[in-house]
């Protein structure tokens, strides 16, 4: 029987061997390039010699060689002790790169070099700069974030791998909470497969070393306007007990400058309405983040970790607006003057608290079983109270709505993995998770409700349960391959003072994923993938719960939901080719098709909502749709190329998007918010002979048009952002980091066309930008 010392001494000798080896190799090197001519001349003259000589000197030369290396072994125990005590203690952590590769599904990683990097104020800013990722809104005031250029919903977003709370917003996320990003392309049996476009799991802060106490005092600066922001993470250990104390504090005000134009055009081209609208908006808000985290560590080896979330903030809004129109027609429900000019004001509050804990438990025969609880509360208030006049200065109607919203969540789960002989790895699990909302909302137009049922309380609840089993297998030195099964069922059940509104729906997702490393081309690997996916609709497009434009119209309507609405399901197939370079770089290409069927599309129509008609935006499923995109990618620095070179980092990606649906009419009947390509480029710079670096990033997506119906299109202007920042080291525990986000601050630009009735409704909105300094310094202490 081999006993582990044996095992260790024996490891130890190889290790140390192997130094010697090296040491002895160096030497010899070193001899052989310092040798005289006339040792060159002399070695020239012996390779002449007879081949019996030649062979007795070769035989020689063998016999002295290995009684050297003998001796060298036998004074090797104090090196191999050494050596093995190094290799027990400073064990490596995989580099985000190695974690890439030695993933069998694809993902893409962001850690802290890069969360820190360009100095960004919100996790948006940083998703932004990854191959095929977009998101929605203006530059600088963030928006839903989108993977292949799919709009909200087809990404999955998770926070510790569990589901963020309701109303839980990625941008007011400090990206100093943060402990690494996995954004993963195609979806996994653990994970909820809710992911058509794909998956990104937000996760906080882990364990730190005791010493590592991390302080971050940032300014930004916006048109004038300070915006502090103060960050500290505290470490430390109580005996078995770990923790490590995170929390963020900010404040900012920001002003927002728009201009809009509505149009009504007849068939036979005559201007029938010319309406120019003015906004501006003035908006302070502040919130705290906190995110401790506590491991403790059992005598049997078992663990448990618990970490709590608290998010609140606060703002507060003033909105003036300025509308003209050409002619003045009167209300055609109302007959009241048309709105000349209104005055607005709202308040919001919201507090957010989630805690998840997870206990691992060793079994002896190295599997393990680890179970999860969560839960959370929250709360979310919000009023506005907006005043409208006509040219003469007369009141019209003073609009109110107040919205009280309260949610509450349980989760809870488990995860059995065991190997399976040396190569395999075997995992079953289950999720349940239940959630709660109640919902007080009164709408109110001159005291009167805006719908019929405007003022009823609303209670809805989501259940979801899942099982799931995949097994990961090395097959040999070039293929690996994962496959799993998930069942997901969800039903949501709503009741209103009028209706009970219950949808239930359930989801296979079988999923496939393979590597091929390719002999001969170093770490180059190709992945391939078959996966099925969904996208449940949310609890607003499913609930009837209204919501109320104030300047009701065609390009303005009032958003309400459909219960009947069922999930699109989703089949997709995603080739990738790795070539991975010395330097740590990657170069990428992944092609991916997406087969969904039970599209959902908003669809804008004229209703009868009490005594009135208005214009009512709903949601409904309308058939097939067809998604495929090629996407590149490439980081490397250039002394990988031009050793001689400066020290340069370079990062690019660029993707194309196509897609069609089959129930609206081309040209440009692509998946709805879906833009044609999107590109970034990056660089940074290290100064030679001083602690100084910078660097920068370009984010461009062209203009586009969707064809959303086949009576309704919509567009959306270019979008450019260029971010640059600069990094001086101090010392090694201080940095002062100078960043400029936006410098271009070119205006938003988007529009909305619906034929109806032979008249063209055209709605373009112009939105300033701006550019934001931001000034950090960083400490560790």
């Amino acid at each position: 029987m081999i006993t582990p010392n044996f095992k260790l001494s024996a490891v130890a000798l190889a290790v140390s061997s192997l130094f010697v080896f090296e040491s002895a190799q160096a030497q010899s090197e070193t001899v052989n390039t310092n040798k005289t001519q006339e040792e060159q001349t002399k070695k020239s003259k012996e390779e002449t010699k007879n081949p019996e000589e030649k062979a007795k000197a070769l035989d020689s030369m063998r016999k002295a060689s290995a009684q050297k290396n003998a001796a060298l072994l036998k004074a090797a125990p104090e090196q191999n002790s050494q050596v093995v005590q190094k290799v027990t203690v400073n064990g490596s952590k995989q580099s985000d790169i190695d974690l890439r590769r030695n993933s069998i599904a694809g993902k893409i990683i962001v850690g802290r070099e890069e969360l820190d990097r360009d100095g960004d104020s919100s996790v948006g800013e940083i998703l932004k700069r990854l191959p095929g990722v977009t998101t929605g809104g203006r530059p600088g005031r963030g928006g839903d974030i989108r993977m292949r250029g799919m709009g909200g919903g087809y990404t999955q977003i998770l926070l510790n791998g569990e589901r963020p709370p309701r109303g839980f917003s990625m941008e007011s996320l400090s990206p100093d909470q943060v402990e690494r990003i996995e954004v993963m392309r195609g979806p996994v049996a653990e994970f909820s497969t809710q992911a058509i476009a794909g998956t990104i799991n937000i996760v906080l802060r882990e364990e730190y070393h005791p010493k590592d106490v991390d302080l971050k005092l940032s300014l930004g600066m916006e048109q004038g306007r300070v915006a502090p922001n103060l960050s500290i993470t505290y470490p430390g250990q109580l005996g078995e007990l770990n923790y490590a104390l995170s929390a963020s504090i900010f404040k900012n005000g920001q002003n927002d400058y728009g201009t809009s134009q509505r149009i009504e055009q007849a068939d036979d081209g005559r201007i029938q309405l010319v309406q120019d609208q003015i906004d501006q908006t003035k908006r302070e808000s502040s919130g705290i983040h906190f995110t401790p985290r506590f491991s403790y560590k059992f005598e049997s080896g078992d663990n448990l970790t618990v970490q709590p979330f608290l998010m609140t903030s606060r703002s507060h809004s003033r909105t003036s607006s300025a509308i003209t129109q050409t002619p003045e027609l009167p209300d055609p429900v109302t007959h009241l003057a048309p709105v000349a000019s209104a005055n607005s004001n709202g308040n919001s509050d919201s507090t957010f608290f989630r805690f998840n804990s997870n206990y691992q438990h060793r079994f002896e025969d190295t599997a393990k079983l680890t179970l999860k609880i969560g839960g959370g509360v929250g709360r979310s208030n919000s009023d506005s109270y907006r005043t409208q006049y006509a040219s003469n200065g007369n009141q019209l109607n003073v609009i109110t709505d107040v919205n009280n919203t309260r949610d509450n969540s349980f989760s809870t789960g488990g995860k059995y993995t065991t190997p399976v002989g040396d190569k395999q790895n075997l995992a079953a699990g289950w999720d349940i998770e239940n959630s709660q909302r109640e919902q007080k909302r009164v709408s109110l137009d001159n005291g009167r409700p805006q719908f019929s049922d405007s003022g009823d309380n609303l209670d809805a609840s989501t259940r979801r349960v899942a099982a799931w089993v995949q097994n990961e297998i090395d097959i040999n030195a070039q293929w690996s391959g994962y496959a799993g099964l998930r069942w997901e069922g969800i039903k949501t059940h709503s009741s209103r003072s009028n209706y009970i509104v219950d949808n239930s729906t359930s989801v296979f997702s079988p999923i496939v994923h393979a590597v091929y490393r390719i002999p001969d081309f170093g770490k180059d690997q190709i992945r391939m993938g078959l996966t099925s996916s969904y996208r449940a609709p949310s609890l607003n497009d499913v609930i009837a719960v209204p919501a109320i434009s104030p300047l009701n119209g065609p390009t303005r309507p009032d958003r309400t939901g459909n219960p009947n609405l069922k999930p699109e399901l989703s089949r997709g197939i995603d080739v990738a080719y790795e070539h991975y370079l010395k330097s740590a770089g990657i170069m990428s290409v992944n092609l991916f098709v997406k087969n969904i069927d039970d599209l959902i599309r908003r669809r804008t129509e004229q209703v009868k909502v009490g005594n009135e008609l208005r214009w009512v935006n709903s949601p409904i499923n309308i058939g097939h749709a067809l998604a495929k995109g090629i996407e590149l990618e490439a980081k490397f620095q250039t002394q990988e190329f031009f050793p001689e070179g400066p020290a340069i980092d370079l990062r690019t990606n660029y993707s194309r998007f196509w897609s069609n649906v089959d129930d609206v009419k081309g040209p440009n009947n692509r998946l709805d918010q879906q833009p044609t390509q999107t590109a970034n480029l990056g660089m940074d710079y290290r100064v030679s002979g001083l602690p100084l670096s910078m660097g920068g990033n370009i984010n461009w997506t062209p203009a586009y048009v969707n064809q959303t119906s086949d009576t309704q299109t919509s567009s959306y202007g270019i979008k450019r952002q260029l971010d640059v920042y600069t990094l001086w080291k101090l010392s090694p525990n201080a940095k002062i980091r100078l960043s400029a986000s936006n410098l271009q601050a070119n205006d938003s630009v988007n529009g909305t066309t619906v034929y109806v009735g032979g008249v063209h409704y055209l709605q373009s909105n112009r939105s300033k930008t701006y550019t934001v300094f931001n000034l950090r310094l960083e400490l560790k202490l």
